[in-house]
């Protein structure tokens, strides 16, 4: 395969997936931008970003921009003379002065079928909305949020235990694979791509924490799948007497009494069984983490923690301002 100067962009542990492929193929990365580094954690640790912990493994060169509208960042790349700029969970978009610099173009690797869940949060989405496929798919960067050019897609089934970590780990596998196929392609001379179908366009946006509040007024299928959407983050939760609690697992079942008590009310316990009233049928918490302790299967939660039956668990704490 004919070597191609390559400038790697990306942030998180997904771009990382792709970070490594190139590393593997023994691709020519010049530069690869990420992010500053961020205090996190309660310790409010100052730590780098993953790509940047893969990127100083290989030894390779780093920049990270506090802004990418920064000129000397701009001019470090124009410097480089890159063939290809290869984008991925970066963080920032890319405007027209950089995306005119390398001389093919820029490639982007994102996590969903385009035209749909364009934006930040395709993965989360996906499960949410209960679809039963997604993929990756590479296209040439446009100034736009994920509308440029398909170059190549793949799909992926969505298994009905799936959940935001273990998607995220197989698609950032196959859009590393996907990746690699792209590049060969362009090696060679062999590339084709075509515009998006805008009318077929959908949108993702950012999840914050508070997004992952439990609306125990819909059916359990919806809060069944949108528990698995928001695990590891920002994480399912609901309250029970003032106390928040994470729910990290949870089943439908069709129990005697689903529809007999108001959303969010226990319905049925047991020391290895907790059931939850929604708006149809009920949801089996299965696995359940309070804010200060640790994420428990629920036979465990139920030896330390007291429950009665027609408690209700709720969307607001009685001590919210």
């Amino acid at each position: 395969m004919k070597q191609l100067k390559i400038i790697f962009m990306g942030t998180s542990d997904f771009a990382v997936f792709s970070l490594k492929k190139l590393i593997k193929e023994s691709c020519n990365i010049s530069l690869v931008a990420t992010q500053p580094d961020r205090k996190k954690g309660r310790g409010k640790k100052l730590l780098p970003p993953p790509v940047k912990t893969a990127a100083l493994k290989a030894n390779l060169n780093i920049i990270q921009p506090e802004t990418i509208a920064d000129k000397k960042f701009e001019e470090t790349i124009k410097g480089l003379a890159p063939d290809l700029l290869i984008v991925t969970s970066f963080g920032h978009i890319l405007k027209k002065p950089l995306l005119d610099i390398p001389s093919i173009g820029a490639i982007n690797i994102h996590a969903s079928l385009l035209p749909k869940y364009r934006g930040a949060s395709p993965i989360h989405s996906a499960i949410i909305n209960r679809e039963k496929e997604t993929g990756v798919t590479t296209i040439f960067m446009d100034e736009g949020v994920d509308t440029g050019n398909i170059i190549n897609s793949v799909k992926i089934a969505i298994k009905a235990d799936d959940t935001a970590a273990t998607l995220h780990d197989k698609l950032g596998l196959l859009g590393a694979d996907l990746l690699i196929k792209t590049l060969k392609q362009i090696a060679e001379n062999n590339i084709t791509s075509y515009p998006q179908n805008n009318n077929n366009a959908t949108y993702t946006r950012i999840f914050k924490k508070k997004d992952g509040n439990i609306n125990w007024n819909k059916p359990a299928k919806l809060i069944e799948a949108f528990i698995r959407g928001m695990n590891p983050w920002p994480s399912a939760f609901t309250y029970l007497n003032d106390k928040r609690f994470k729910i990290f697992k949870a089943k439908v079942v069709n129990h005697q009494y689903s529809n007999a008590a108001a959303p969010g009310t226990v319905i049925y316990k047991t020391a290895e069984e907790l059931l939850v009233s929604t708006q149809s049928l009920a949801l089996s918490i299965l696995e359940i983490q309070a804010d200060s302790g640790k994420k428990l299967k629920i036979k465990n939660f139920l030896s330390g923690f007291a429950i009665s039956e027609d408690a209700i668990f709720s969307g607001v704490s009685n001590n919210a301002s």
